[in-house]
């Protein structure tokens, strides 16, 4: 497969996770509107803090390492050692969820078994639910290092409606079951989310399909552990960078759900303003997590197979270089610009969309507050997200290994800040040390990247200057939109609310157009690489 083709199948896969995104967060979204009128914000804070919590620290502990590690180097590996190698999830998967299971039931706080009962039953269904979904990991990375772009899309999305359906119908017949309903409704999603998995490779492996594309799996008993005649049972080298990267992989996890493991660890705040929290900050990383995650993940995997790890750009092929540095540069520019977007537009808009979603719940008190610093956090994340997709994607082992160190420094940093600014300034606080911290890892990402092409003329960060003109726009938004919402909104009924709706439309409008002929090395990659695939054919 020629790096063009690893293009245009990344772009191919970045478009169809976009999708996935979009629905499992719209569908979430509707969810917790439609939750809000049935269940106490107390429930909905424990299950989407607390509970959740543990699941994503299990399957983040379990598996990135592996998924970084394994997908490194392209298809054209040992794929028996990589198989044999993954399995290694599930009992690791296993001990942890044995481990923090003990740790959420014996030493932190049991919430009142009268306003939140069952609490029990949820930390030992959600922690089976992380394990359960380990089970398709070999099967993940066969179909995501191969780009089989739309399974994943397909599998997700049907798991995902089937879990949103089930909670609206226990929601509404039996909303006194509480946590139950939810630790059922997440055992759902996983259970379907592995039998599925596996109908798709037992139906795939052996069709002509299959020998067509030169599949390493013949048949579903090489999907299992199996030993291998006169060689290693793994590849010891990815093994070793596996273990780099997990080391790594649980100090990013403290960076990731931090203001979590505060709230659990510290009780700096109630159930119910963890409740709270959690919905706006579900609101708030609406376009973070469907646009800016699937574009880093399918990325690395582009990164990760055009350049080679652990090699200067010296030793790599010129065109190999300039093709990576071309698309870092638009990716730069994309994120940006969307960024900036969110950040200009969600600050005067923060409280209508909270008031029109959960009503004065949400829009009262410090909801508006803790959401336009959001907005803040959103253009942070989007730099991140592509800088340390390319950085990890590209870094040595003893690369790896040292930035582990960066990355306890900066995981102490904000334990420390989210602590002391929750003290100050109460959830805003959660986001003011996400911010922070997040700026200490652009600045460590864009220290690589400059360092790496330096030998070069390549300049992909040159992306990070906007054209004058265009600055000039989103300021002239900004003050336009800031002022409308003083004027029209949100105590005045539905006109004046249009009203501003209206005139954010206008000023978007004008961001868009300014962006259009001031971006046009933006405009040609978006036409030529996250476009054209809707009009191809996948191979």
């Amino acid at each position: 497969m020629t790096s063009k083709d690893v293009l245009n199948s990344t772009a191919r896969l970045a478009s169809y996770n976009v999708l996935l995104q979009v629905l499992f967060r719209v569908l979430t979204f509707v969810l917790n509107a439609f939750t809000l009128r049935f269940v106490s914000k107390e429930i909905i804070g424990v299950v989407n803090v607390r509970l959740t919590l543990l699941y994503s620290t299990v399957l983040f502990l379990a598996r990135e390492a592996f998924r970084r590690a394994c997908l490194s180097g392209g298809a054209e590996q040992n794929w028996t050692q990589i198989i044999n190698l993954l399995w290694m999830t599930v009992p690791l998967g296993t001990v942890w969820a044995l481990l923090l299971g003990w740790v959420w039931l014996r030493l932190l706080e049991t919430p009142d078994p009268l306003s939140i009962p069952h609490y029990e039953f949820g930390v030992l269904v959600f922690g089976l639910s992380a394990v359960v979904e380990l089970l398709s990991e070999p099967l993940w990375i066969l179909a995501q290092a191969h780009m089989f772009v739309k399974l994943k899309v397909v599998v997700e999305s049907v798991s995902i409606i089937m879990k949103c359906l089930f909670t609206v119908a226990m929601v509404i017949f039996a909303p006194h079951w509480g946590i139950y309903l939810f630790s059922l409704a997440q055992l759902l999603y996983t259970s379907v989310l592995l039998i599925f998995y596996f109908l798709y490779f037992i139906k795939f492996l052996g069709t002509q399909e299959a020998e067509k594309k030169s599949f390493p799996v013949l048949c579903i008993r090489d999907l299992f552990p199996k030993r291998i005649a006169h060689q290693a049972l793994v590849n010891w080298r990815l093994a070793r960078l596996t273990w780099s990267f997990f080391k790594q992989s649980f100090l990013k996890q403290v960076l990731t759900e931090g203001e979590r493991y505060v709230m659990t660890f510290f009780n700096v705040l109630n159930f119910g303003d963890q409740g709270v929290y959690d919905i706006v900050n579900n609101l708030g990383s609406l376009v973070a997590r469907f646009v800016f995650l699937p574009i880093e993940e399918s990325f690395y995997i582009f990164f990760a197979k055009v350049l080679e790890r652990g090699k200067s750009i010296g030793h790599q092929k010129r065109e190999e270089v300039a093709m990576a540095s071309s698309v870092l540069e638009s990716l730069l520019k994309l994120v940006l610009l969307i960024g900036l977007t969110i950040m200009v537009f969600g600050y005067a808009y923060s409280h209508l969309l909270l008031d029109i979603y959960g009503g004065s719940l949400l829009s009262s008190g410090s909801g508006p507050g803790l959401l336009r610093v959001y907005c803040l956090y959103v253009l942070l994340l989007a730099v991140n997200g592509v800088t340390e997709c390319f950085t990890f994607a590209v870094m040595s082992k003893e690369e790896v290994d040292r930035y582990n160190f960066v990355m306890l420094a900066l995981s102490i940093c904000f334990l420390c800040f989210s602590y002391f600014l929750t003290w100050w300034h109460g959830s805003v606080g959660f986001i003011l040390a996400n911010c922070l911290n997040m700026a200490l890892r652009i600045a460590h990402s864009i220290h690589f990247i400059q360092r790496y092409f330096a030998p070069s003329t390549h300049r992909p960060l040159s992306s990070l200057r906007l054209s004058p003109i265009l600055v000039l726009v989103f300021l002239a938004s900004g003050l336009v939109t800031a002022f409308s919402e003083v004027i029209f909104c949100c105590d005045a009924g539905w006109l004046p609310r249009l009203v501003h709706i209206a005139v954010g439309a206008v000023c978007l409008l004008a961001v868009l157009i300014c962006s259009f002929f001031t971006e046009t090395k933006l405009v040609h990659f978006i036409r030529t690489q996250l476009l054209s695939m809707y009009s191809k054919k996948e191979t």
